[in-house]
């Protein structure tokens, strides 16, 4: 019965896909603050191993996704289910630590509500359909890449690799692409930006973008098909090029400190997952082609 309104109802898909973005988004805030503290714990555990020095002692309580449960950073006092609802709470709270007034960052919110609105959007291009949970999936997984990437400066394979290999699955299915094209892409975006980086190299010495940049483009390639990569790095590029000028010139970033390209890589790709084919249609009546 509910998927039957769901079908007739864009309307009420939307509402229930923000809702769901919003619960979602407050998952990811989780993630991108342990994903990377976990991979730290696993490297330094396998450096240990692989020096043959002692093991360190295993930490009294477990650290994973899902334990210990939210707590203030300052006082340490558990975050109530009540005071854990997405955006709403933090209005209410007006963004301190109910225990203890500690202010909490905005960041956390900004999150949930772009993961909602991200997420309506995907419901609004899509529609019910075999597309709109793993468009959701890709969004999701984008999301947590490009601010775990503007965090550690770090693309983590156990999220880039599942969804590359997810996306070579579907296009058995033909939902984004076929399969020829989308193992064509895979190959293309990964060859791409590494024959880009071994050049750079070449003639600079400096590494200009790390690999995880590579499978992340790749990814892209297989769920959408080799046609969309130009888009994608035309896209990335501009985007990157202007904000990094912009930091320079403005803000006073240091020229010679890396910027993580991942969030703009990730941002041009889902803007060519909802509007690729309008793109392209406008940039071939530029060239006029």
């Amino acid at each position: 019965m509910l998927l039957s309104t769901l079908q007739q109802s864009s309307s009420l898909l939307i509402c229930i896909i923000f809702v769901l973005g919003l619960l979602v988004g407050s998952f990811l805030n989780v993630l991108i603050y342990r994903l990377p503290v976990m991979m730290q714990s696993n490297w330094r555990r396998e450096c240990l191993e692989y020096l043959q020095m002692p093991a360190e002692s295993a930490p009294s309580e477990p650290f994973n996704l899902l334990w210990p449960g939210s707590h203030c950073p300052v006082c340490k006092t558990e975050i109530k289910a009540y005071q854990n609802i997405p955006v709403i709470s933090y209005l209410v709270l007006r963004g301190k630590c109910a225990h203890c007034a500690a202010p909490i960052s905005l960041r956390y919110p900004m999150i949930e509500a772009l993961t909602a609105l991200c997420s309506a959007v995907v419901a609004w291009h899509f529609g019910y359909g075999l597309a709109l949970p793993f468009a959701l999936i890709l969004t999701w997984s984008l999301i947590g890449l490009s601010f775990i990437d503007i965090d550690q400066q770090l693309l983590p394979d156990s999220i880039t690799l599942p969804m590359l290999w997810l996306g070579l699955i579907l296009s058995l299915f033909s939902i984004f692409a076929d399969s020829h094209a989308s193992i064509i892409g895979a190959v293309a975006g990964y060859s791409s930006l590494w024959t880009i980086y071994q050049l750079f190299k070449l003639l600079t010495g400096k590494e200009g973008m790390g690999y995880g940049d590579f499978k992340l483009l790749a990814l892209f390639g297989a769920w959408l098909g080799w046609q969309y990569l130009p888009l994608i790095i035309l896209l990335s590029s501009f985007v990157g090029s202007a904000i990094g000028i912009t930091m320079i010139a403005f803000k006073g970033h240091d020229a010679g400190k890396p910027i993580p390209f991942g969030p703009y890589l990730a941002a041009a790709g889902w803007l060519a997952l909802i509007w690729g084919d309008l793109f392209n249609r406008l940039y071939l009546d530029m060239v006029g082609l």
